[in-house]
């Protein structure tokens, strides 16, 4: 079986608010990445994968949509072959880890494959949509069209996603886009039950627009490369977040999200759905708040 390796994503921007068709920036991160696999000699970890592929099989013949444009038959015969799932990206981080074996099987048994060209991505989005639903009950199909096209994608809404070019990372400058991780998985399905729960509130519906405008501000800096913006409206974004979705926080870093703000050394934000995994932080000193965050693993995205 030829190897395609199928990359994690990360959204920068736009997490629950493109749930209420508000602006998104996703982007593919090479770090983490898997592939489809046929194994002769199981372990536990395989026979783990084996059986959720299955599972998942067994969703996609009642799908009709879905099982017209897929070849069940091979995969079926793959699955008892061995088909699992190699893949380095950790599974309740928000990284996507659904989203690239969606992108996988998609690639691997799709009849008439579609190509990322524009006309496309709103077909592939659906398609991705209802795939990805067996893993989350809900999907908006963008975490495996991101990592099946492994480019940027700007969505404006549901109908409006493009692939764009992002600013170039650079190595040199104080300022970072970092992650930093939890270590600790979480589950999207309950984070996303919390925000519905919210959104029937009318007091709650207000509030977000507030954030929908913080959240287009920072997309809006980022591509311009304007990062003192960009700082200034990340900074509203995570004190938005502490006060209205602090539900989504893990508690071990109540005290450390506060401090980023109060101190005006590094903000962070959610990393997809919250609850844990890895978390987003923009900071103008890196250094400094390496220094602050010492007890926790950090990886650098991006230099400014």
């Amino acid at each position: 079986m030829k190897e395609s390796l199928f990359p994690a994503k990360i959204l920068l921007f736009g997490e629950y608010g493109i749930l209420k068709n508000a602006s998104g920036l996703s982007i593919p991160h090479n770090i983490y990445k898997g592939t489809l696999k046929i194994h002769t000699e199981f372990n536990q970890k395989v026979l783990c994968s084996n059986y959720k592929i299955g599972k998942f099989y067994n969703f996609l013949l009642k799908k009709k949509l879905i099982s017209t444009k897929l070849d069940l038959n091979q995969l079926h015969e793959d699955i008892q072959r061995g088909l699992f799932f190699h893949s380095n990206i950790p599974k309740g981080y928000g990284l996507g880890s659904s989203g690239a074996l969606v992108a996988a099987i998609y690639d691997k048994y799709a009849k008439d494959k579609l190509k990322g060209i524009k006309k496309n991505i709103i077909i592939l989005k659906k398609i991705f949509s209802q795939m990805e639903s067996f893993f989350h009950g809900k999907s908006s199909g963008i975490d495996p069209l991101i990592s099946y096209l492994n480019k940027p994608l700007l969505i404006r809404s549901e109908t409006d996603i493009s692939v764009i070019d992002i600013p170039t990372k650079k190595n040199k400058g104080k300022g970072a886009i970092f992650l930093l991780n939890s270590g600790i998985s979480r589950n999207s399905n309950s984070m996303i039950k919390i925000f519905f729960r919210k959104l029937k509130h009318e007091s709650f519906q207000i509030l977000l627009i507030e954030f929908i405008k913080y959240n287009e501000k920072c997309i809006e800096a980022f591509l311009k490369e304007d990062f003192n913006i960009l700082l200034k409206n990340v900074r509203r974004l995570s004190i938005w977040v502490f006060n209205h979705l602090r539900s989504m926080i893990s508690k071990n870093f109540l005290k450390i999200w506060d401090d980023g703000i109060y101190n005006n050394i590094y903000y962070l934000k959610l990393c997809g759905s919250g609850g844990g995994g890895f978390i987003l932080g923009f900071t103008p000193n890196y250094n400094l708040s390496r220094k602050k965050l010492y007890k926790y693993t950090m990886e650098v995205l991006f230099r400014f």
